[in-house]
């Protein structure tokens, strides 16, 4: 690439966040046949406060920017000076999310050619664990720059760039870079070998971060497309672009279809405890709304009760007593409730919610007890929770698109796992398990029952 211009870019930040966070600092350098032609470094305003860690990186403060460009300003000037040349960065997903977002803000479209010299490293080098920038510097003994200011990381990129170029074939450099051209949304520390595996069919995916520390797991119809994905709009999502800086490798289980690939995430997510998961990963204790016979209003039940119990009628599934207290006053104030009686607010005689014609009287005689049971009862069906409709064990088959069937085993809508025949000895060491009810799991297999696909056989099991 001798024979066209690059231009060395490194910019400074208030933080991480490609979205939301501003740029402080930039420095590109254009450069042919290893020499620098032109040069473009300026502080820039971010419009807002430098956090003080930032600082201390960077040395970069507030007063520093202060009467410097803004973005905006200078966008018009930088676009035309970049010429749609390409860039080369270090974990250059970072730099050009960051200009592309910034120019977006300014008005204009910024796309061009990335290479990542941090990628280049791992390829040049995959024997070695360490490819951060110091780390490169001090193990080929390249010379003292002004790290982690915009115009000292970009001269250091270039020297690193001068040392491969007299270290290694020409031929070897430039197939590296033509191979990471064709796949500039890779992250930088993933080997891109790993990808060329993922199939176009259902199942989980897991990504690992430095040490196989688990980083998210999530699942798919189409595994490839699903994991791809996560790439192509980092520049574009904060939680994406931090996902992707982390990632170093990634392992995925296929599955019949879409209802296995919602049961293994869910068990997987909870087992594993992703740190870039949200929602599947939260396991606290559950409550539930149970009303006795004959009681003036339901009782809260515990997970106890919800796993022990299954010939109980519940309403609702809340992970807090808050939550569950919270949707019985809704239904209490739609329908004219008294929150008094359904122990909502203590208290003897008239309400206050009567005393504003929120309340239809059952605490002061205007409505009887049995009547205002009866439609608390009724108001509450909403919420019901559905009763397992088979004795025991239930398995659930599953057709995959070519005609393999994979079983789900689950028992009072606790998933005890798959298997591919129904064989006893299997079935026995899945009895051995403690099953736990899961909310998710819950959910996922009430989804499924409620629009039960032709191609799942239900099958119950003695």
């Amino acid at each position: 690439m001798n024979d066209r211009p690059l231009v060395f870019i490194d910019l400074e930040t208030t933080g991480t966040r490609t979205t939301r966070d501003r740029i402080t600092e930039i420095a590109a350098l254009r450069v042919i046949d290893g020499q620098v032609i032109e040069r473009f470094t300026t502080l820039v305003d971010p419009q807002t406060d430098i956090p003080r860690h930032i600082q201390q990186i960077t040395g970069i403060d507030d007063a520093m920017v202060n009467g410097a460009p803004t973005f905006e300003a200078l966008a018009n000037e930088l676009f035309a000076w970049l010429d749609g040349d390409a860039i080369v960065a270090h974990n250059a997903r970072f730099d050009y999310g960051f200009l592309r977002n910034e120019f977006k803000r300014a008005g204009l479209d910024y796309s061009a050619s990335v290479i990542c010299t941090l990628k280049l490293s791992r390829r040049l080098a995959p024997q070695q664990r360490h490819h951060n920038l110091d780390a490169l510097l001090k193990r080929h003994g390249l010379g003292d720059f002004d790290r982690h200011r915009a115009e000292g990381d970009a001269r250091a990129m270039l020297a690193l760039w001068q040392y491969w170029q007299q270290q290694h074939e020409e031929a070897q450099l430039e197939t590296l870079i033509r191979a990471q051209l064709r796949q500039a949304s890779l992250p930088a520390h993933l080997d891109p070998a790993r990808l060329q595996s993922l199939p176009e069919r259902p199942g989980v995916y897991l990504f690992y971060g430095e040490n196989r520390a688990i980083l998210y797991v999530g699942k798919s119809v189409n595994l490839r497309s699903r994991v791809l994905s996560h790439f192509n709009s980092d520049h574009r999502n904060d939680r994406e672009m931090r996902l992707s800086q982390q990632i170093h490798d990634l392992e995925w289980h296929e599955t019949a279809g879409d209802l296995g690939a919602q049961l293994l995430e869910a068990r997987l997510i909870k087992e594993l405890m992703p740190v870039h998961n949200r929602q599947l990963r939260r396991q606290s204790r559950l409550v539930s709304w149970h009303w006795p016979e004959d009681e003036p209003a339901p009782w809260l039940v515990d997970d106890d009760s919800i796993n022990l119990s299954h010939e109980l009628t519940l309403y609702g599934l809340f992970r807090t007593r808050k939550d569950a207290r919270n949707a019985l006053s809704q239904i209490a104030e739609e329908y004219r409730l008294c929150p008094q009686v359904l122990g909502l607010t203590s208290g003897k005689g008239r309400c206050f919610a009567q005393q504003l014609g929120r309340c239809a009287g059952a605490c002061c005689g205007k409505e009887s007890l049995q009547a205002h049971a009866s439609r608390a009862q009724a108001a509450l069906e909403r919420l019901r929770v559905q009763q397992w409709a088979w004795p025991g064990r239930v398995a659930f088959g599953e057709t995959a698109q070519d005609g393999k069937q994979v079983w789900h085993v689950v028992d009072h809508w606790c998933y005890l796992g798959s298997l591919e025949r129904l064989d006893e000895s299997e079935l026995v060491s899945l009895s051995t398990q403690k099953a736990r009810f899961d909310v998710d799991t819950y959910k996922i297999l009430n989804r499924f029952l409620t629009r039960q696909p032709e191609q799942v056989e239900v099958r119950p099991l003695a």
